[in-house]
């Protein structure tokens, strides 16, 4: 209902209209943001204009709004392989980690309050290595504020975590395990289901989180086969717009309040529901679960295409794909390359009017910082500086990639030809 009259496998590798302001600029950086899918934009229009009632309203004002949320409901819980009382809609991914593990804590701490467990040792939470800021950081704030110890579980040299590591590093005090579902740098995409199984057998009682946000769209993410407790995705990540992502909560979970007020997302987060964002969202999630075997093949085409320009445009040992050698374990659309002795930062610097992607460093004056992820993989530092994160998606062109390849070449090129052909010192403190 939410999707009406399209033709959705012919928006696959079309290439979307202009502002003038990005004049030609190619547009590889698909990790950081999708653009909104024109049958988003689309869909959500009437309810900027006509139907804009409170949706909690029973009368002709808002019961289209309300309508309109329960069908959006529906549509990811059916893209996610659950139930629509088990989606809690949230304003974005930081928003909807912090909530999982804040409110698993709560959960814990009143757990405790009532055995008469205020003499244990603080709770524990298993995490790896190369988790999402939103996660990382949210469990540091907590073990600084007292309530928490955490352990990271490193992965290995392709950014990937074993499951019998994390379930290793579980203690009588584990209550959580939070793993990515896939990494936004270099596109890991983690063995879930493993982790839960093996967590499991150890500690039945511990649950388990998993930032799903670049994964859905691009591989298939099902919360009762990954045995997860708590998901988060994210809206702008598959053609909604930045400002509307969800939580899945396990059904039987009593998760605590988020925020006071009102009965809105069976009061577990207060305030009125914005209906355009949660229609957006609904719409997205029904158009990733229609295409999704088309929408993967492109990806996977138009990734391979660039992963195969570079190498064959730069000389032979100039480039290393980060991440995992077996591409079926990478996200199909993501291509972390590192060039020998070129700073990424200055190329997409002087690129970027012409390309848009990410960088693996950061360069301030002589010194480059490289991400933590990098870091975390053991990326040699002569690649790492040199690392770019292209990713393609819906409306990439096979025409944009071949430019993009050329682009990159010719400017590595030209730092090569520089005379100094060095990245410049390395530091350990992290992107800035």
């Amino acid at each position: 209902k939410l999707v009406r009259n399209l033709s959705m496998s012919m928006s696959i590798g079309s290439p979307l209209p202009r502002a003038p302001e990005h004049g030609d600029c190619v547009y590889l950086d698909y990790q950081a943001t999708t653009p909104v899918w024109p049958e988003v934009a689309a869909a959500i229009t009437p309810y900027l204009t006509h139907h804009w009632g409170n949706p909690s309203s029973g009368h002709a004002f808002g019961r289209p709004c309300g309508a309109a949320i329960g069908q959006a409901r529906a549509a990811v819980a059916e893209l996610i392989g659950a139930e629509p009382s088990e989606i809690c809609f949230t304003g974005c991914g930081s928003e909807s980690d912090n909530f999982a593990i804040v409110g698993a804590l709560e959960m814990e701490e009143a757990r405790r309050r009532g055995a008469g467990g205020a003499a244990l040792p603080r709770p524990h939470v298993v995490a790896s290595n190369i988790e999402h800021p939103a996660v990382e950081l949210c469990i540091e704030a907590l073990c600084a504020a007292g309530r928490l110890e955490a352990t990271y579980v490193p992965v290995d040299e392709e950014g990937l975590v074993s499951a019998e590591a994390v379930a290793a590093a579980t203690t009588e005090q584990t209550f959580l395990v939070s793993v990515m579902h896939s990494n936004n740098e270099v596109g890991s995409v983690q063995p879930v289901r493993q982790i839960a199984d093996a967590v499991r057998a150890l500690r039945p009682s511990v649950l388990v989180h998993t930032d799903a946000a670049q994964s859905i769209g691009k591989v298939d993410v099902d919360t009762r086969a990954l045995g997860v407790d708590l998901l988060t995705l994210v809206g702008h990540k598959f053609g909604a717009p930045k400002g509307i992502a969800a939580l899945y909560i396990r059904s039987g979970l009593a998760l605590p309040r988020m925020i006071h007020g009102g009965g809105q997302e069976s009061g577990r987060r207060a305030g009125t529901e914005c209906t355009p964002m949660v229609v957006a969202l609904g719409t997205a999630a029904a158009i990733a679960r229609a295409e999704a075997a088309p929408l993967r093949e492109h990806m996977r085409r138009t990734r391979d295409a660039l992963e195969s320009a570079l190498v064959e445009r730069l000389p032979a040992g100039s480039t290393r794909v980060n991440g995992p050698a077996d591409a079926s374990r990478r996200l199909p659309n993501t291509l972390s390359i590192g060039l020998r002795d070129v700073r990424a930062a200055e190329l997409l610097e002087t690129l970027s009017e012409r390309l848009a992607a990410s960088a693996g460093a950061a360069c301030h004056a002589n010194a480059a910082s490289v991400s933590a992820v990098l870091r975390a993989l053991r990326v040699p530092p002569e690649f790492a500086v040199g690392t770019l994160r292209l990713s393609t998606g819906r409306h990439t062109t096979l025409e944009e990639v071949a430019l993009a390849a050329d682009l990159i070449a010719e400017e590595a090129r030209r730092q090569w030809g520089q005379g100094d052909g060095a990245a410049g010192k390395v530091s350990d403190s992290g992107p800035s």
